[in-house]
């Protein structure tokens, strides 16, 4: 079965400690209703570094990506269903959905 990484990018902080306590249990109910088609719940990211094609490095990120979560389902349109349902929404969040190409079996 494809899988899918749904990157999460910009997003608004909660307001406070109860917000994001209301907002991560929403979360985690989106997380239970996908079942076993989770891969990989949630990776979220911090201390982003960039590094250019010279070598250079430089603190923070030069797009909004915040994290990201691995899903596995049969198409396209059912990843879309899923991502239009996800919390992340409702804090102000873009999702940017990609089926992920298994490289090994690419190379066969």
């Amino acid at each position: 079965m494809p899988q899918y990484i749904f990157v999460y990018l910009g997003g608004e902080y909660p307001s406070n400690p109860e917000e994001g306590k209301k907002h991560f249990s929403k979360y985690q109910q989106w997380l239970s209703s996908l079942g076993d088609a989770v891969v990989s719940p949630a990776i979220p990211f911090k201390d982003t570094h960039t590094v250019q094609p010279d070598g250079k490095t430089a603190p923070g990120s030069t797009t909004a990506m915040s994290g990201l979560s691995i899903i596995k389902m049969a198409s396209m349109d059912e990843a879309l269903a899923a991502a239009q349902s996800c919390p992340f929404l409702e804090i102000k969040g873009t999702l940017e959905i990609s089926e992920m190409i298994d490289m090994k079996s690419e190379a066969n």
